[in-house]
Formats: C-alpha cells, structure tokens, sequence
C-alpha cells in the first residue's frame, strides 16, 4: 500500500490481499512477484496462499477519502498492484466483498481495478446495470492476441470508465474494432496506459508500437498516458550496449539500448503523454 504511489497515472495504491498466478505473457516478468520474494512472501502461484491485512490496512482509503473530500479533490487509486482482484479463489471471496464495501464507502476517490481476467469482473462484482461513478475496471492487453481475447470481455462491463493497460506492450495493436465509431455493440475504451518492461531481462518494446498505438487513441479521441520505455529504450547514438532488432512492422533493424527504467525515461518524441478521462 501506497499513500503517494511511485506509479505515474495513479495518486495511491490498495492492496486487499497479496498474491497471484499467471495466466499471459505479459506476466512473465512480474514486478510483483519479484518484490513479494524479495520481501521475503511465498504469495504466487496457484497453490500458493495469499497474505491478507488487518483493519489498520483496510481504514487507510477511508482517510484518503476524507482528505479529497476536505480538498474537493479527487484521487486515484489503483487496486490492486500485488494482486489481481478479480482471481477465482474461494479464499478471496470474503476479502473481495469487503473490497466492494470499502469502494461504496469512499466516493471521493476514484478506484482503478486492473485485471488480467476481465471474464471474472461481472461474476464477481457486485454491481450490475449501474456501477458507482468511481469504479474504472481495466484489463492488459500485451499484444494483439490477448486484446481480441480479453477487450470483448472488458468492453461489456457498463461501468462508468474503461481503460486498458498495455504494459508490458509485447507487440503491435490495432484497436480499430473496438473504437471504430461504427461499432455500438460495446462500450467503448476511455483511457489507454502503454509502456516498456523493465528489469534486465525484459523485452524489447519497438518505438513504432507506442507511436502507432498512441496515434490511433489520438485519433479516437481516447485520452493517452505513456508509462516509460522500460529497461530498453531507442539508441541515441552508435554505442557499444546498443543492440539491433528486427521491426516487423517496420521491416528494418530498429537500434535499442538497455538503459535501465530510470534513465530511459518516459518521453515519446520528445514529449510526455500524461492524459487522463475525467472523472465520472
């Protein structure tokens, strides 16, 4: 749990629980995981137990509350970055409605639930046709596979924002079928979040991914935030670290260098893409 989160498109952090399993490519890597060991907690994994919190932990949003409240501000709040609150366990249920309560509670803030099954959202929330305005479910889409996956199931939900997160970005996407003004079948994205993986084994993410998938939300009208590059960013210059990849979508050898997250950065073409949906 975070008070001032260290996650550039979210102002705090809430864990109901910790732990998971993985279930994409996109988990792979998992920041999450890897902090969990190196804390010492045996928390991921299917067969793994969770680590669950005490009423100190749970009363921590009810004073972010009151303080948006105080500063008629509103405040984000990504739940949840250790854990997925949408995983099928019998021993989260009790946990989950807690969640649920906890979220009716504090309508000052704005809760960012993200999830790697968004065919478990309208299973397991509460909420039917009308969702509290300070509900935004997301899903990750890592590649053009897992969207056309995991998009239909998201874009069904009828809460007041939708977002998707695109990190790690894994590969090209093309969003035309969900933002295509044409379509009224689903409800549509309100908020795109893409970046690199980090950590030295990460994966390489092409300049021409984000600057695609940034055009087109440009294009929809779909706010767009772009996260950093990750531990590989684009070569400024011929050095010695920089290694070539094949771009496909360019066809051509694309020069990456392996800067580490923090001196990569998070420009893109020279500028930050910082955009957020209003609140509802």
């Amino acid at each position: 749990m975070a008070q001032n989160s260290s996650i550039e498109w979210t102002d705090h952090t809430f864990n109901p629980w910790w732990g998971c399993s993985k279930v994409s490519p996109a988990c792979l890597h998992c920041y999450a995981e890897t902090w969990a060991k190196r804390v010492g907690q045996k928390v991921w994994g299917a067969r793994s137990p969770r680590r669950f919190f005490g009423d100190t932990h749970w009363l921590e949003p009810i004073r972010w509350n009151a303080e948006a409240s105080d500063s008629r501000t509103r405040r984000r709040v990504f739940c949840a970055s250790m854990a997925d609150v949408f995983e099928a366990r019998p021993d989260l249920f009790e946990e989950r409605e807690k969640l649920w309560g906890l979220i009716e509670l504090t309508p000052s803030l704005d809760w960012l639930l993200l999830t790697k099954r968004p065919h478990n959202i309208l299973r397991f929330a509460p909420w039917r046709e009308e969702w509290p305005n300070n509900v935004w479910v997301g899903t990750t889409v890592e590649n053009q596979h897992w969207a056309t996956i995991r998009l239909p199931q998201l874009l069904v939900v009828p809460a007041k924002r939708r977002f998707l997160s695109c990190e790690p970005l894994l590969g090209p996407l093309d969003l035309d079928r969900w933002i295509s003004k044409n379509s009224k079948t689903l409800h549509p994205i309100d908020w795109v979040i893409a970046g690199g993986e980090s950590g030295p084994k990460a994966r390489v993410m092409f300049p021409s991914w984000a600057r695609d998938l940034r055009d087109q939300c440009q294009d929809a009208g779909i706010p767009f935030h772009f996260k950093q590059w990750g531990h590989w960013a684009p070569a400024q210059k011929e050095t010695e670290s920089a290694t070539e990849f094949w771009d496909e979508v360019q066809r051509k050898l694309i020069r990456m260098e392996p800067l580490g997250k923090k001196s990569a950065g998070r420009f893109l073409d020279g500028k930050t893409w910082d955009q957020v949906p209003e609140a509802a």
